[in-house]
């Protein structure tokens, strides 16, 4: 990492800088193959300076994940969403909690069982650094026949929403392929209630579609493009005619980018700051005690390993499946001895 941009950091988020060798490597590997210059302070931390968030601590940047001390460790609990309240009262039954104080119910239990229950019921969490011990950040499976195509003037289609996958697609346009971001008619992006320069951001230049997914529209999309990027469980796109299998065994070259939290094979929920303590990816305080590093700093972590893995499949043929742990992206960070992709 340069001294340029150790300095651009800002002081709270200077702990981040010791952990980022391995994705300053992914970034100038993505350089030397497309041209793309990638800012890591951008990258990593603009949404936070657009937004003026405060620096974390044992809140998240965005204020919605806590790491909460348990009775054997530390694990992260996010409600990041309305239906992350409203679940709260079941989580707290779960963990036989005595009040409504959900840091007084982690005290009583292990930091598996918090974040198990909290899953159980839908809400995002994790204990600390217990996912991916050794898992690679992008595992890729061969489907298809290979056809080496140049990046320039690919079509792709951005299913995804909030901040991982739109920023892969970014890269993608950069690097001159033609993105069209897709949403649904009843849940456009999230990300859309946010900052809207950080949107613009990450979504200049591309095209926007607009579909009712329920109509057939959405397969008709993806059966033109060449390289689709998503982030849903795999049986909600099979339910509505997707299958990333057949998209990439239909034409030679095409390439599938899917982001998730644990895995295609893991259904557990997880949105950035989460995942980041779950790869163990947190700074400490003067007690030794977990804080949180940056801003939901396992998504950005994760978009831009997805789009160097999709520029290196597409290089060599593409026909692959690329499965993008949000998790493990943040353990490779936080242990620098994993393999980049």
């Amino acid at each position: 990492m340069s001294k340029n941009d150790t300095l651009a950091l800002g002081p709270w988020m200077s702990g981040v800088a010791p952990h980022l060798a391995p994705l300053r490597a992914v970034a100038d590997d993505l350089e030397a193959r497309t041209g793309v210059a990638v800012d890591l302070p951008t990258a990593l931390f603009l949404r936070a300076r657009l937004a003026g968030l405060p620096s974390p601590g044992r809140t998240s940047a965005g204020g919605s994940c806590r790491l909460l001390r348990t009775a054997d460790g530390w694990a992260a609990v996010n409600l990041a969403r309305p239906d992350d309240h409203a679940s709260l009262p079941a989580l707290l039954a779960l963990l036989g909690a005595r009040d409504t104080d959900l840091g007084g119910g982690a005290r009583t239990t292990t930091a598996f069982r918090l974040a198990a229950a909290a899953q159980r019921v839908g809400i995002p969490a994790a204990a600390l650094a217990t996912a991916c011990p050794g898992r690679a950040p992008v595992r890729a499976r061969p489907y298809g026949q290979r056809l080496r195509r140049p990046l320039t003037g690919l079509r792709v289609l951005d299913l995804s929403a909030l901040w991982a996958g739109p920023l892969c697609a970014r890269l993608l346009g950069l690097a001159g392929a033609q993105v069209t971001k897709v949403e649904s008619t009843t849940r456009p992006d999230g990300a859309r209630s946010g900052h809207p320069e950080f949107y613009r951001w990450l979504h200049d230049g591309h095209d926007s579609l607009v579909l009712d997914f329920a109509s057939g529209a959405l397969a008709d999309a993806v059966d033109r493009a060449d390289v689709v990027i998503e982030a849903s469980r795999p049986r909600a796109l099979r339910q509505l005619g997707v299958l990333a299998e057949e998209f990439l065994t239909a034409r030679p070259g095409r390439v599938w980018v899917s982001i998730t939290g644990y895995g295609r094979d893991d259904d557990r929920i997880a949105f950035g700051d989460d995942a980041a303590v779950a790869g163990g990816l947190v700074g400490r305080d003067p007690h030794g005690d977990p804080v949180f590093l940056g801003d939901a700093l396992a998504d950005p972590v994760t978009g831009l390993y997805a789009a160097h893995a999709a520029v290196r499949s597409l290089a060599a043929g593409g026909a692959e499946l690329l499965c993008v742990s949000m998790a493990a992206c943040a353990a490779a960070l936080a242990d620098s001895r994993t393999a980049p992709c």
